[in-house]
C-alpha cells in the first residue's frame, strides 16, 4: 500500500478528489474515535474505495491523514491498521488526558452558565439511556459529546485539538473498555463534574474530570 505518493492535481488544488479525500477522512475518523474498529484492524485501500465509491487517490490521503494524526498505524510492509495499544501507551495516553481535560474544564469554568450545565445534564441522561441498551459506539459518542460541550466553553481551540487527537488514538481501545466495565448507568463522576460546575468549584472539577477521565484507562492499562 504506498501511501507516500504525492496528491493527484485535483486532490492539490481542490475539486472533486479533495471533497472526496475529505468526506472519507471525517467519516473514517469518527468510525475511529467512536471505537466502531477493533483495535488492530486492518484496512484497505480497495475495500474503502469500493464502499465510498471512489478512486484509491483520495483514499490514500485520507489513510495518510489519520497515520499522520496516530489513529492508524503503518507497518513497514504497507498493512494499514487500527492501532494495538500496550499498557504502557494506555498509560501515556491517560497521562495526557489528565493533563488537558482538566485545564479545559477549568477554563470553561468561569463560562459555565445554567444553559450549559442544563445541556451537560441532558446528554448524562442520554448516556444512562444508552446504557440501557449496550452499544459501546453510541456510548462513546455520547460520552465525548459530554466532555466536548463542557470543553467548549474553555475557548481554547489549540488546547482541545489536542484532547481530540488522544480521544483519536483510543477510540478502538475505548470500545473494548466499555465491554469490560458493562455501565449500567451515567457515569458516577460525570455527576460530580456537574456537582461542581454549579458550586463554581474549580479544585473538585479539576478533580472530577481527571478521575473520570484515566480510571478506567488505567485498568486496562494494569
Amino acid at each position: 500500500m504506498f501511501l507516500n505518493s504525492r496528491p493527484s492535481e485535483s486532490s492539490a488544488h481542490g475539486g472533486p478528489t479533495a471533497a472526496a479525500h475529505d468526506r472519507i477522512y471525517r467519516t473514517m475518523r469518527t468510525r475511529i474515535m467512536h471505537g466502531d474498529l477493533l483495535p488492530g484492524q486492518a484496512l484497505t485501500l480497495r475495500g474503502i474505495a469500493k464502499e465510498f465509491g471512489v478512486s484509491m487517490t483520495p483514499v490514500r490521503e485520507a489513510l495518510r491523514r489519520l497515520v499522520a494524526e496516530g489513529a492508524l498505524m503503518l507497518s513497514a510492509s504497507g498493512r494499514v491498521s487500527t492501532p494495538e495499544l500496550t499498557g504502557e501507551r494506555i498509560e501515556e495516553l491517560a497521562a495526557l488526558r489528565a493533563l488537558l481535560e482538566p485545564e479545559l474544564a477549568s477554563r470553561a469554568l468561569p463560562r459555565a452558565h445554567m444553559a450549559l450545565i442544563e445541556r451537560l445534564q441532558s446528554i448524562n441522561a442520554n448516556i444512562a439511556t444508552v446504557n440501557a441498551r449496550p452499544d459501546a459506539s453510541v456510548y462513546i459518542k455520547t460520552n465525548l459529546e459530554f466532555h466536548r460541550t463542557l470543553y467548549l466553553r474553555a475557548q481554547a481551540p489549540a488546547m482541545l485539538a489536542m484532547a481530540e487527537t488522544v480521544w483519536l488514538q483510543l477510540g478502538p481501545t475505548m470500545g473494548l473498555l466499555y465491554d469490560r466495565l458493562q455501565r449500567q448507568d451515567a457515569p458516577y463522576h460525570h455527576k460530580l463534574i456537574i456537582a461542581a460546575l454549579k458550586a463554581g468549584d474549580e479544585p473538585s472539577l479539576r478533580l472530577a474530570v481527571r478521575s473520570d477521565v484515566t480510571q478506567g484507562l488505567r485498568l486496562l492499562a494494569q
